[in-house]
């Protein structure tokens, strides 16, 4: 009797490497078309009272989940952890049942980096100061400046 295999989808290839934005990015290697799910994002699971939160460095970004955990991905992390924020997108970061995946909003070319939008929350009040510490370096045209979700 013959085996049956199962279909599975083939992985989209990526790599890490230094990035102009900032540190480290992750670039297509090859053209990932709109809708394709990139990546999960992976790494420890913990609370938001255990999460990592270096005050010396602000951008040491958990994950946080809408069951109330965080991912950390400074243990157990993946590529993921290396995509940088840009206020034009071309990927979404999605929630499905506690995991997060990113998802390609449009055709990303090979060689071009991945981004998404941290929209990032904060517990104090969003000031000139705040926008500052987390301040953006896409360089697109709809820059708000920030990485905050200032919407």
């Amino acid at each position: 009797m013959p085996k049956k295999s199962k279909s599975r989808k083939r992985a989209v290839r990526i790599k890490v490497r230094k990035s102009d934005v900032h540190g480290h990015g992750v670039y297509a290697m090859e053209l990932i078309p709109k809708g394709t799910r990139i990546i999960e994002y992976m790494g420890q699971r913990v609370s938001w009272e255990a999460a990592p939160n270096d005050e010396n460095d602000p951008h040491t970004f958990n994950f946080g989940l809408d069951n109330g955990e965080v991912i950390n991905p400074e243990i157990g992390g993946n590529d993921a952890r290396w995509i940088n924020h840009s206020c034009d997108p071309n990927c979404e970061a999605n929630e499905e049942d506690d995991r997060i995946f990113i998802d390609a909003i449009r055709d990303i070319e090979p060689g071009e980096e991945l981004f998404y939008d941290y929209a990032l929350e904060i517990d104090e009040p969003i000031t000139e100061e705040s926008k500052k510490k987390f301040a953006c370096y896409c360089g697109s045209p709809n820059c708000r400046g920030t990485m905050l979700d200032i919407s």
